[in-house]
Formats: structure tokens, C-alpha cells, sequence
């Protein structure tokens, strides 16, 4: 796309949906000049009615754009209304509006080109400055670059760059004796604290490490996770083996992320779970299994409440008929599925179909729907958001929020499989939650890796 030289004064011209994307990317421009066009006040007109997310987020625009504009005189709008932000510089608002626009030729009299008309006549207008326009639709970017307008992506609430890759929340070191210990030159105290191997570590902490992470040698003869982090302490607890003895519900783990993730399931100290990983590596069944164990076993919850998005792959099937859990039921596959699997006996028989069963677990599974949970307050349960990466982060903070008293939260999800529009790997949902509590002490991240998948299903990740 075309950049130029940023100048001192940048004018940042937003689009529409920009703003339905971010409602508050007013103030994320620090103290440059955020530049409203017109016609985005009328798109943003037509989506404010209805109760769907996008009309409740036009409307969240408009009432943050009323506050800004409410105590300023008609001199001030038009030298640029101040943006306060609670921290550092204020920028300033500024709306634009061209009575006798001319529309660009050849194109159309259509929003898009009228948004890229008033950024052309802004660009004539203010030499001086910077003029950028920030949209997230990639063919009106595209006709910005074959206009030689400078165009960019709204970026700021990425949680991470492309380049990365989603936090693994495992450190693994080949060599624990020369590269852990010896190589870091740390300070090492042991003592037992409640049934519990505690180490106390004191020196140069590694700069990845942070809560709830694993660190692990690469022959599993030492794995712990961190509790506590700083520049020059940490403490590290032996974490519970459950690859041969012990076992969740009868399942067992088969690498240190999987015997890593049934840690963080079973652990009281952690409060929110996120498991990752592509499909086939385990991440609905260990959680099913671990619901199982802390619900009918140790009676640690009440319930055990299942929900996901119900987003499409393809085409939508339409309406459906019957209750809530039945209109679910289609979106339910994973959760059947790793349900017949864990109800399986030595001799390959599955009593998920046995009509008592589904009785007595259905007393305390409940499947939901996600657009029904707002309002709600959850206590005592343990709740599984499935396909957490086609939530948006707000999607997701509403889902999280409804954790009350002794609630465990578990997502999953796949940043590779997103099949909500405008989502990508390093804005949806998912990622936002692994960022913003990486350093929160209760809760706990891993990635899983690819174990015991089928040859098929190996060859068309790779292949497709």
C-alpha cells in the first residue's frame, strides 16, 4: 500500500468500519488529529437500529461522538475538538464535511469512493500534514494505493504482530542440567509447601517466562509451573505426572503440553484455561474429561455448561426448530463426539447412547447458546467455550464476565480456523484473552501440539 514520510501533523481519516470494529479507536491516535468524513456519520446512521452486535456497537459510536461534541462551541468543532485520554497527550476530533464534493471519476457515486474523495480533497487542503486513511476493507484499500492515497490497517488492536505466533506457554529446554540451571546461573532453593515441591529461584530470570507457564526438560524428568515471576526471583511448583499412573477420568496424557494442560484443568489456583491447538491434539476431550472428574467425582462444581459459536463453515442451514439445547445440537458435534469416546468401555462399547445415561449427565450438562448468556451470573460450574476463536473480544469478554463464584472458565480454540468474517489470527477473540491475561497469576495458556492424529488428516494440513 502507499506510505509516505509521516510529517509532525498527522490527520488520520477513519472509516466506517474501523469505528464498528473498534468503538473506541478515537483514542487510540495519541496526540494526532482523528478526522470523521461525513459519510461515515451516515453509514453510521443507518446500521444504529436493530439488536444485532453491529447496531449496539453504531450506536456506542455515536454516543461517544455526542459526548465529545456536547460542551464545544461551533468555533472549536471546527478547529478540531480535544480528545482527552486518561493517559498521555490529547488528541483532537475533527469532522469533515464538503458541501460541493465532487465524486472521483470514473468511480461511482458510492460510499466507499465518496470517503476516498473527501481524504483526496483533505490531502490538497493540508499540505502541511500527513494525511492517512485507516480502513480495515482491503479493496477500498486497494483503490487508495491505485490512487496514491497512503492507506494502512487499523492495527492497534492486534495482540500480536504476523510475524509471531500465538503463545505456546511452554518452555522446554533440551538440557536441563547445563541449559536450565547451570546456563541460567540461577540460585536454586527446594522445599516441600502442602504436598507440594517448590523451587526458589534467585538471578536472571529469562524474559519469556511469565505466570502460569511450563518449564520443562526435554526428557520430562522436571516439569513445573511458574507461579511467581520477577527481574530477579521466581517460584516454580512440581507439576502432577498424569501420562501413566494418575489419569483424568481415565484418560491419561501423552506429551508435557497434554500432561501440562490436564494440570491446568485440575489446578484450583487457576481460574481461567486456554487451550489452542489444531484439530485432533485433544482439546475438548482432556476439557470434557476434567469437567467429568471435578463435577460427578470431587464434586468441586455444580454443572458443567457447554457453548460455542454458532458460526457456519459454508452456507447456513436456515432456522431450526425445537428448544435452545435443540437448536444447539448441530453445533454440538465435537461435544457428542468426544462424549461417545469418553463413555467408552474396554470392550469398544459406548453407553452415550443409552437412553439413562444421557439422563443422568443431562442433570448436570447444560448446552447453551452464547447469545443467550448476557445477564447471566455462574456459580459453581465450570464452563467450556468451544471455538473460542470465532468470538470477537468483546464477544468473549461478555462470555467471560458471567463467571461468578468457584467458576473454572476453559476456551478452545484454533487461530488457524476462523470462520467468522473480518477475524483474523491476531484479532479475534482468542488472542486478545491469551494476551491480556498472560500475566494474570490464575490463569493458564498451552498450545497443543499434533499427537496421535491420522495420516489424512496430517496430509491435508499440509497439503490444502
Amino acid at each position: 500500500m502507499v506510505r509516505i514520510d509521516k510529517k509532525a501533523t498527522r490527520l488520520y481519516v477513519l472509516d466506517t468500519n474501523v469505528l464498528l470494529h473498534d468503538p473506541a479507536a478515537l483514542y487510540q491516535f495519541d496526540e494526532h488529529e482523528v478526522v470523521i468524513p461525513m459519510t461515515v456519520l451516515e453509514e453510521l446512521d443507518k446500521h444504529k437500529n436493530g439488536i444485532r452486535e453491529i447496531a449496539r456497537t453504531a450506536r456506542q459510536v455515536s454516543r461517544t461522538l455526542s459526548d465529545l461534541t456536547a460542551d464545544v462551541g461551533l468555533e472549536q468543532i471546527r478547529d478540531g475538538i480535544p480528545i482527552r485520554r486518561l493517559s498521555g497527550p490529547e488528541g483532537r476530533l475533527r469532522l469533515l464535511c464538503y458541501p460541493d464534493l465532487a465524486t472521483l471519476e470514473p468511480l461511482d457515486d458510492t460510499p466507499d469512493n465518496r470517503i476516498l474523495a473527501e481524504t483526496c480533497r483533505l490531502r490538497r487542503e493540508r499540505a502541511d500534514a500527513s494525511v492517512i486513511l485507516i480502513t480495515k476493507d482491503i479493496n477500498l484499500r486497494v483503490k487508495a494505493a491505485a490512487l496514491g492515497v497512503p492507506v494502512e490497517d487499523y492495527l492497534t488492536d492486534r495482540a500480536f504482530d504476523d510475524s509471531d505466533a500465538m503463545l505456546e506457554g511452554v518452555r522446554v529446554y533440551p538440557d536441563a542440567g547445563s541449559e536450565l540451571w547451570n546456563g541460567l546461573a540461577l540460585d536454586v532453593r527446594v522445599e516441600r509447601d502442602h504436598q507440594h515441591v517448590v523451587y526458589h529461584l534467585t538471578g536472571e530470570i529469562p524474559a519469556d517466562w511469565h505466570p502460569g507457564m511450563l518449564v520443562a526438560d526435554g526428557d520430562a524428568s522436571f516439569e513445573a509451573v511458574v507461579r511467581e515471576v520477577s527481574d530477579r526471583r521466581a517460584r516454580l511448583e512440581l507439576i502432577s505426572n498424569y501420562r501413566h499412573g494418575a489419569s483424568v477420568w481415565g484418560v491419561h496424557a501423552s506429551d508435557c503440553h497434554q500432561n501440562f494442560a490436564f494440570n491446568l484443568l485440575m489446578d484450583d489456583d487457576i481460574d481461567l484455561v486456554t487451550i489452542a491447538g489444531s484439530a485432533g491434539t485433544g482439546k475438548t476431550f482432556m476439557t470434557l474429561a476434567a469437567a467429568f472428574q471435578q463435577t460427578l467425582d470431587s464434586k468441586r462444581f455444580e454443572r458443567i455448561v457447554f457453548t460455542r459459536a454458532p458460526i457456519s463453515m459454508s452456507e447456513d442451514i436456515g432456522f431450526l426448530p425445537g428448544t435452545e439445547e435443540e437448536k444447539m445440537s448441530p453445533w454440538m458435534g465435537a461435544f457428542h463426539d468426544n462424549m461417545d469416546n469418553l463413555l467408552r468401555n474396554e470392550d469398544g462399547e459406548s453407553s452415550w447412547d443409552n437412553g439413562a445415561t444421557r439422563q443422568l449427565l443431562g442433570a448436570r450438562v447444560q448446552i447453551r447458546a452464547p447469545g443467550f448468556m448476557r445477564g447471566r451470573t455462574l456459580n459453581d460450574t465450570f464452563l467450556i467455550i468451544d471455538e473460542a476463536q470465532n468470538f470477537t473480544p468483546k464477544q468473549l469478554k461478555s462470555l467471560v464476565t458471567r463467571a461468578g463464584r468457584n467458576t473454572k472458565i476453559v476456551c478452545l480454540g484454533n487461530v488457524g480456523q476462523i470462520d467468522t468474517p473480518y477475524l483474523t489470527a491476531n484479532t479475534c477473540g482468542m488472542a486478545a484473552l491469551v494476551q491480556r491475561f498472560r500475566d494474570w497469576p490464575h490463569a493458564g495458556h498451552v498450545t497443543l501440539k499434533s499427537v496421535e492424529r491420522s495420516r489424512l488428516a496430517l496430509a491435508g494440513e499440509e497439503l490444502l
